[in-house]
């Protein structure tokens, strides 16, 4: 990756890419401190270091923002109702017909669909700024002015900075689209993750600076974990399944088509984090509704509340099936076996050994099924890592797999990226 880094630089064009694509990372981060109006810091800070080790929905906004989301600055919402809306409008794609053809008409249909996302973006980030409002006020880290109208008035600037800030970040994500390199969103979520790195690190020298066996025991055992686990998952991002294909010769004119013997690429972690994202939503949905709602000790609803706490063996289970059930579920929206098989037949393709149609369809259900569930279980390890490691240790890395995941994954496909625009460049063409 490092070799292919200074490869690019070396190329004019490219180098211009990525010196943009700096540029708007650190205009992302500059715009992260931009604080907002009529907040308290102070209370905002104790608020959140209060509730930032229970797992909830503000723990995981948080990481997807680079820690922006704690301070409540500019740019507090950051990627999450955009990243939020795609979820929505890809689901929707599947279940109504007129974004279903929208999605069939090419560029054009995408850029369509692209608008609408942004759209639906732009009402979640408004929801999202009104719903983060409520919980500063309920916090005690909104300042209000004397009253009446001005109270309005806050209420108002707040919201619309959040909202502001989602707005300017897409627009920053799409700049990177247009003159940088990899993809925009990807990349800024990528830089956040990634600024959040130095005080983790730091974190950890001063837990060893304590000078306790323990403590420095456990410290080289995460350094040392931390680069296993980055090792893995390169592994099973890179790992694929080939399926051999074979064309039949044909006969046009004077010349003869076909004949070839190639094979179809399945990627074994084919949804990427996106599993993670659902269950990580769906559970922390009920330790987000405590923040509102304060239940009586030894209440139904304090033993059910309880159950789903970061540390609870329950939420480790079910957050493990989630993961599983969400990547067959986004696996079958991305892959249709059936389509797949009518391709191959037009094509006057086919897998040796297996009939065209049914059977072949048949074939790639059951080779599909096997590898979701060997890229299910590898979401869910590196999910849940964290969890059994904060039980053990009782330290808190909370998220620490998913981050990891997120940031090897998108410099993956930034390398690629980089290494196809090479490639394009340096090829000359049949012309020449």
């Amino acid at each position: 990756m490092i070799e292919t880094f200074r490869n690019a630089w070396r190329v004019p064009e490219l180098r211009k890419k990525l010196l943009f694509t700096f540029f708007i990372i650190v205009l992302y981060r500059i715009g992260g401190t931009v604080p907002v109006p009529f907040l308290d810091s102070q209370a905002l800070s104790d608020w959140f270091k209060a509730s930032e080790s229970s797992g909830d929905f503000f723990s995981y906004l948080n990481v997807l923002s680079g820690g922006n989301f704690a301070k409540a600055t500019l740019l507090a919402l950051s990627v999450s109702p955009y990243i939020n809306a795609q979820i929505i409008i890809q689901l929707l794609t599947y279940a109504l017909p007129p974004l279903e053809r929208l999605q069939k008409e090419g560029p054009e249909g995408r850029k369509k669909l692209d608008k609408i996302t942004k759209y639906a973006a732009l009402a979640i980030a408004i929801f999202q700024g009104w719903a983060y409002y409520l919980t500063l006020k309920k916090a005690g880290a909104v300042i209000y002015a004397a009253g009446g109208f001005d109270k309005v008035f806050s209420e108002i600037v707040i919201i619309a900075c959040f909202t502001a800030g989602a707005s300017l970040t897409i627009w920053l994500g799409d700049q990177i689209n247009e003159k940088g390199i990899g993809n925009g969103i990807s990349m800024l979520l990528f830089a956040g993750i990634i600024a959040r790195g130095p005080s983790a690190v730091i974190g950890l020298f001063d837990y060893a600076k304590s000078g306790e066996a323990r403590n420095i025991i456990l410290v080289a055992v995460i350094c040392v974990v931390f680069v296993l686990m980055i090792g893995f998952i390169i592994f099973m991002n890179e790992a694929e399944r080939r399926i051999p294909i074979q064309y039949a010769k044909r006969v046009v004119g004077r010349r003869q088509y076909g004949g070839q013997s190639t094979y179809i690429p399945v990627k074994i972690a084919m949804s990427g984090v996106m599993p993670i994202i659902f269950a990580m939503a769906f559970m922390s949905l009920p330790s987000t509704l405590k923040m509102f709602i304060t239940p009586k000790d030894g209440s139904f609803y304090d033993k059910f509340l309880k159950w789903f706490e970061y540390t609870s063996p329950f939420y480790a289970c079910l957050y493990f099936v989630l993961i599983i059930a969400f990547n067959y579920f986004y696996v079958s929206m991305q892959y249709n076996p059936v389509q797949i098989a009518n391709d191959l037949r037009q094509n006057n393709g086919a897998i040796p050994g297996i009939r065209p149609g049914k059977p072949t369809s048949d074939h790639l259900k059951k080779i599909f099924g096997k590898i979701t569930l060997v890229g299910a279980v590898f979401l869910g390890v590196i999910a849940i890592f964290p969890i059994i490691f904060t039980v053990i240790t009782k330290m808190n890395i909370a998220m620490g797999g998913t981050s990891i995941l997120i940031v090897v994954s998108v410099a993956l496909e930034t390398a690629r990226t980089m290494e196809s625009q090479m490639m394009m460049r340096h090829h000359r063409g049949f012309l020449e």
